[in-house]
This record gives C-alpha cells, sequence and structure tokens, in this order.
C-alpha cells in the first residue's frame, strides 16, 4: 500500500546557494513538507533572512556562512551541519557564480579559475563529504541518499564568451551520472537540474535589457520568467521515496525554452 509518498519528515537536506533564488526555492518546497533544512551561503545577512523564511515552515532549519571553494571551508560546515542535524539525506549542490569574458582568446586564467573554483571545485568538495557520509551511513544498515547538482542550460547549448561557466555546467552533468552508477549500491541516487531563464540576483542585470527580454520573451512558450518557486516540486520528489528507482536524470526546467 502506498501512503505519505512525499512526506519528507525525518530527511536532511543541505543546499549550498541556498539563502536565495533557485536554492531558496527548492528549499521551501522540502521544508513545507516537513524536511528539515541547512543553507550555506556566503552572504551573512541573506542566511539571516532565508533563515526567516524557512522557519515558518516548521521543522528544524540552520544556516552557516561557507565559501565551497574552499575545501577547509566545506569539511568544517559539513560537520557543523551533521552536528546539528544528526544526517544529511540529501546534498544540493546549488551554489554557483557567473561570468563573461570579452571574448574566449582574451579570457584571464583568473577568471577561469574563479569560475572553476566556486562551480566545480565547489560541487566536489561538497559532493564527497556527503558522499562519505552516505556511504557510511548505508553501510551501517541505512541506505537512503540524494546527491543533486544546479547546471545550466550552457551545459547542453552554446554560450558565446561563457565558455568557462558552460564548461563546468556540462562538467556537472556528467559528474553526477558517474556518481549515481558508483553509489547505487548505497541507495544514493545522483540528479542534475537544468534551470532556464529564472529571475534570480543572477539573471538581473539580463532581464532589465531591453533587448534581451525582446528576443528571448518570444522563444519561451510559456511567456514568463522562471521562479524560484518553479524548483520546489522536483526538489520535493527527487528527496521522497517516489524517486528511489530514478538515477541520473537531467531535468530540463525553462518552460519549454530549449524544445522551442
Amino acid at each position: 500500500m502506498i501512503k505519505n509518498l512525499f512526506d519528507l519528515t525525518g530527511r536532511v537536506a543541505l543546499i549550498t546557494g541556498g539563502n536565495g533564488g533557485i536554492g531558496l526555492g527548492m528549499a521551501e518546497g522540502l521544508a513545507s513538507q516537513g524536511c528539515e533544512v541547512a543553507i550555506w551561503g556566503t552572504n551573512t545577512e541573506k542566511n539571516a533572512r532565508a533563515l526567516e523564511v524557512l522557519k515558518a515552515y516548521g521543522p528544524r532549519v540552520s544556516a552557516l556562512q561557507c565559501d565551497v571553494s574552499d575545501e577547509a571551508a566545506v569539511k568544517s560546515c559539513f560537520k557543523q551541519t551533521l552536528a546539528t542535524h544528526g544526517r544529511v539525506d540529501g546534498c544540493f549542490a546549488n551554489a554557483g557564480v557567473g561570468g563573461r569574458a570579452d571574448s574566449f582568446d582574451q579570457m584571464t586564467t583568473a577568471e577561469w579559475d574563479r569560475i572553476m573554483k566556486v562551480n566545480l571545485d565547489g560541487v566536489f568538495y561538497t559532493f564527497r563529504c556527503a558522499a562519505t557520509h552516505m556511504r557510511e551511513r548505508a553501510e551501517a544498515g541505512d541506505k537512503f541518499g540524494r546527491l543533486i547538482g544546479t547546471s545550466s542550460l550552457a551545459a547542453v547549448s552554446g554560450q558565446a564568451k561563457g565558455e568557462h561557466y558552460a564548461a563546468t555546467k556540462g562538467g556537472l552533468i556528467t559528474m553526477a551520472k558517474a556518481l549515481a552508477v558508483e553509489y547505487a549500491r548505497y541507495g544514493v541516487t545522483a540528479h542534475t537540474i537544468l534551470p532556464g531563464w529564472i529571475e534570480t540576483d543572477m539573471t538581473e542585470a539580463s532581464f532589465n535589457w531591453d533587448r534581451f527580454v525582446d528576443n528571448v520573451m518570444p522563444r519561451i512558450p510559456m511567456r514568463r520568467w522562471g521562479q524560484p518557486e518553479d524548483f520546489a516540486g522536483i526538489a520535493v520528489y527527487i528527496m521522497s521515496n517516489a524517486s528511489n528507482y530514478h538515477t541520473a536524470e537531467t531535468y530540463l526546467i525553462d518552460g519549454g525554452y530549449a524544445n522551442f
């Protein structure tokens, strides 16, 4: 008998970059279904505001200042998260930064490294902590885990002057697929989410540019920008028992943009 398929009571999710945008949208969805949520972000004021939003849902929530490009900081924050919540059932590697060079052949090594350090190295540091914890728990008889990365349409389409960003987001997809294969034996699934044009701090400048809006909006079949809350449902599904046999997926959430 199937009961309470999407009830997340007793589960704990960690969301990097969870203090705003897509990360906070996913965090709210999870908290609304009874999941405890730990958010990491570099901005303490945004962390505090997000924490107040999440507290209204009821389950235990926490926030830590963490720069995921700092390996030692990630290890320390993961240890603190475990001390607060006791476990981590789902790890959403959502923190990321954008960047655009004047041209690829003029891109500096420093700019390349800046994007790589957060968007790819940071995911590695975070997933490594989570995967270790989930494997150890599984070996003790508690098989369950979710590893989810926030990728981008840039991973599967050409992004001129953003090759460094595209490379990190493409790498995230293949990393998740490899994790899905390696950790399935521990009851751990791995996925990536590919957002389309979503209203967040990262896209604010583009959305305030009339030429961009005039060219892009007509290509979105749903005729609106995505909102952070559009990612609440997919987060709940992934964290729930409903997705137990579903792994290595790349979830495209873009209002139909890529298919038009």
